[in-house]
């Protein structure tokens, strides 16, 4: 009679357990659609962010007002007072003298845009935030992640106007420093994102802890510092215009080595600010990169004691990696071509994302799910 008790007790528990998680996925979907929806809302940004600087539009807005500045100018008296203050910055005094306040409405619009989508991401993000936190549906562990985020988006904002500032004083561009900062931010915070949806849509599983480091892990981590580094250098050739300058592949305007990339020394100071030896760094960055990542896809789909689909996110980032290099080059032979440049920028933030994905499976807890079919049969018995 005892053994009877103890075995339906177990099957209570058991039952108790699977709904338990049941409803744990279900309050979790929502977060996790949350997440999804704020990180595109992010890739978007990048890709905004790109067309706003590929068509030189980043200093047309030259005050930053965070509250008030969502809406375009609406009349001509405002049109005209927001053209008068851009026509007392350095851009348009060294570059765009003599532009008329039609063609300055063309170049307004995509950084009215581009802060506009800021301001929908930091709705976007901080609405459900706010919630969850009220509802009690925050996924336990996860409360410092998610403030860690709202923290980050509000700092962009911030790191944003520091990078435009740059270029309202003396010079008639933006510091490529603070250009590649901000998508420095902008790529982390979407890495983050990404890797949170990951981790909350397993939270409601039920997993036993990994007990030793999953294989592929160091070689994982070294790609993902590769393909970071690599933006950054692609954020100094934007900042620098340097892809406008050696538009051959692989040849340098007919040498490996072309002669200007020692104009500025000492060489280390070069790498930074030289615009030859920055597109050469970047070019050479990116292929070694490449290979670091096509090696991984390799390892990945050989590797004994991965799941499948890390073997297939694996895979996923060589071939990545290939249309990668491969729009980079396209990039560079088009002269910078709008869409080309846009779709590469695009194309470093799903090579991110792949990559997160990729080692956020390898740590992954093994699951042990409670089927609901094995919980009936034990209460029947």
């Amino acid at each position: 009679m005892t053994d009877i008790s103890a075995a339906q007790a177990t099957s209570q528990s058991k039952a108790d357990e699977a709904q338990k998680h049941s409803q744990a996925r279900i309050n979790h979907r929502a977060v996790v659609i949350w997440l999804w929806a704020s990180a595109f809302m992010v890739f978007a940004m990048a890709i905004i962010g790109a067309i706003t600087r590929l068509t030189e539009s980043g200093l047309s807005m030259v005050e930053w007002r965070p509250l008030i500045g969502t809406l375009p100018p609406l009349t001509v008296d405002e049109w005209q007072r927001v053209f008068d203050l851009y026509r007392e910055t350095p851009e348009y005094r060294y570059k765009n003298a003599g532009m008329g306040i039609d063609q300055f409405k063309e170049i307004f619009f995509w950084e009215w845009f581009h802060r506009l989508w800021g301001r929908l991401i930091g709705l976007v993000y901080a609405v459900p935030f706010f919630c969850f936190l009220w509802c009690g549906q925050v996924p336990a562990g996860f409360h410092k992640r998610f403030w860690l985020l709202l923290f980050l988006g509000a700092s962009q904002g911030v790191v944003g106007w520091y990078m435009v500032e740059s270029g309202l004083v003396d010079r008639p561009s933006v510091s490529h420093y603070r250009l590649a900062m901000h998508l420095g931010m902008a790529t982390i915070i979407f890495g983050l994102l990404v890797m949170t949806a990951l981790q909350v849509a397993r939270a409601a599983i039920p997993t036993t802890a990994l007990t030793t480091r999953p294989p592929l892990t160091r070689h994982g981590w070294f790609s993902l510092a590769c393909v970071s580094i690599t933006v950054v250098w692609g954020a100094f050739v934007a900042g620098l215009d340097a892809g406008l300058f050696y538009n051959t592949f692989p040849l340098m305007n007919g040498a490996w080595l072309p002669n200007e990339i020692f104009d500025i020394r000492p060489l280390v100071l070069g790498v930074l600010e030289n615009p030859a030896l920055v597109q050469f760094t970047h070019r050479y960055l990116a292929i070694a990169t490449t290979l670091v990542l096509v090696i991984l896809a390799v390892r990945s789909w050989r590797q004994q004691g991965v799941t499948d689909t890390a073997r297939y996110l694996g895979v996923a980032v060589g071939v990545m990696a290939l249309m990668q290099t491969s729009l980079g080059i396209a990039t560079l032979l088009s002269q910078v071509w709008i869409p080309l440049a846009a779709l590469h920028q695009a194309g470093a933030l799903i090579l991110i994302a792949l990559l997160v994905a990729f080692l956020t499976e390898l740590y992954a807890p093994v699951k042990r799910e409670v089927e609901a079919h094995t919980v009936r049969s034990e209460s029947a018995a």
